[in-house]
C-alpha cells in the first residue's frame, strides 16, 4: 500500500463507522449516458448522502477519532466551499463539538445556510478559497483550537468507503474518472483500487481555470496558480496539499482539464439523462468521461461527487445561460 494511504482492512472498519450515519450509496448504469459516451458507464451518486456530497464520510472518521484521541477539544475550525464545512458540521455536531467554518467571500448561498443548519459558526474571509483557509488557521493559533485540513489521511480513509463499495459492486471497470479538489476523493479511489489489486485505470479531472492540481502533477512538486473557474467551485483548489500531489503522481494515470461550458453540459446531461442534480465539480468527472469518449475503454465510471449547487445557479445552467 503506497505511503499514506488506507489499506483494506482500515477501510472496512472506517465503512462500519460511516454506516451507523448513512447508508452505502446506489451506482447505476444510465442508458442514455451509455449512448452519449459510447461504453458501458457507471456512475456512483454520491449526491445521495445525507449531506448531498462524499465528504461526509471522511468528516465522521475525522471526528470520531478527534473524540477519542483528544477529547479536550471542544472547538475545530476549516476552511471550504461547502461540502467539506457541512461534513465537519454534521460530524462536530454528532461529536459534541463546536464547528467554526471559514468560507471566501461570494460563496455559495445555500450551501451557507446548510452548513449554519447544521451547528457550524459561519465566518466569511478572503476572495478565493485560499484566503479562507489562511484565515482559518490564524484562527486556530489565536484561539487554541484544533485546525481540520481539507486533505488528511483520515479523511481520505473515510471517504474511501465510497470507492470501497463502488469497485467492489460493480464490474471491473477499465478506468473509471474522478474529481480532483484538494484530494481526498481521488486518494480513496487509489486506494481501494490498489487494496483490491483491481487493473483499474483511474483518470483526475479538474478545470481549466483550476489547473494548480494539473500542473503539480505534471510538474511533480506543488505548483500554486489562480482560479477563476465560474461553475465547478469545489475544484478551485489554487495550491494543492504536497501529500496529495505525492499519491497523485504514484496512482494516477494522467489528469485531464475541462472547461466551464462542458462542466455545465455535464450537469445538464445528468439532468436530463437520470433527472439527478449535480453541482459543478460533482459533474466534472463526467465532463472528463465524454472528453475523453473512446480511449477510456469499454466499461468505464465516473462519480457524481455532489449535488449541492444553488437553484439559481442551476436554473441557468438548465437555460443555457451563462454563470456570474
Amino acid at each position: 500500500m503506497m505511503d499514506g494511504l488506507p489499506g483494506l482492512k482500515e477501510i472496512q472498519r472506517a465503512a462500519e463507522l460511516v454506516y451507523r450515519t448513512m447508508p452505502a450509496t446506489p451506482q447505476y448504469s444510465w442508458p442514455l449516458i451509455n449512448e452519449r459516451a459510447g461504453a458501458e458507464v457507471w456512475v456512483k451518486h454520491e449526491n445521495h448522502a445525507p449531506v448531498g456530497a462524499f465528504k461526509l464520510r471522511g468528516g465522521l472518521v475525522y471526528m470520531d477519532w478527534l473524540r477519542r484521541a483528544r477529547p479536550e477539544v471542544t472547538t475545530v475550525v476549516s476552511a471550504t466551499r461547502g461540502n467539506h464545512g457541512q461534513s465537519i458540521a454534521l460530524a462536530a455536531a454528532k461529536s459534541g463539538i463546536r464547528a467554526v467554518i471559514v468560507v471566501p467571500q461570494g460563496n455559495s448561498e445555500e450551501k451557507n445556510r446548510a452548513m449554519q443548519t447544521l451547528g457550524a459558526e459561519l465566518v466569511v474571509h478572503g476572495e478565493d478559497f485560499q484566503a479562507a483557509l489562511e484565515h482559518a488557521v490564524r484562527l486556530e493559533k489565536e484561539n487554541g483550537w484544533h485546525w481540520v485540513p481539507s486533505y488528511h489521511r483520515l479523511l481520505a480513509t473515510g471517504v474511501a468507503t465510497y470507492a470501497l463499495e463502488f469497485l467492489s459492486t460493480c464490474p471491473e471497470l477499465d478506468t473509471v474518472y474522478v474529481p480532483i479538489g484538494m484530494g481526498s476523493g481521488i486518494s480513496g479511489m487509489i486506494a481501494v483500487r490498489d487494496a483490491l489489486g483491481l487493473k483499474t485505470k483511474i483518470v483526475g479531472v479538474t478545470s481549466t481555470l483550476a489547473p494548480a492540481s494539473a500542473l503539480s502533477f505534471a510538474a511533480g512538486k506543488v505548483v500554486e496558480h489562480a482560479v477563476s473557474t465560474r461553475i465547478a467551485d469545489g475544484v478551485s483548489c489554487r495550491r494543492p496539499d504536497e501529500t496529495a500531489v505525492a499519491v497523485f503522481r504514484a496512482g494516477l494515470e494522467r489528469i485531464i482539464e475541462v472547461n466551464d461550458d462542458e462542466v455545465e453540459e455535464a450537469m445538464r446531461i445528468y439532468f436530463a439523462d437520470t433527472h439527478n442534480v449535480a453541482e459543478g465539480a460533482g459533474a466534472i468527472g463526467l465532463a472528463g468521461l465524454l472528453r475523453d469518449r473512446g480511449a477510456g475503454g469499454r466499461r468505464v465510471g465516473t462519480v457524481l461527487t455532489g449535488g449541492n449547487v444553488d437553484s439559481a445557479v442551476f436554473a441557468g445552467v438548465l437555460a443555457g445561460r451563462a454563470v456570474k
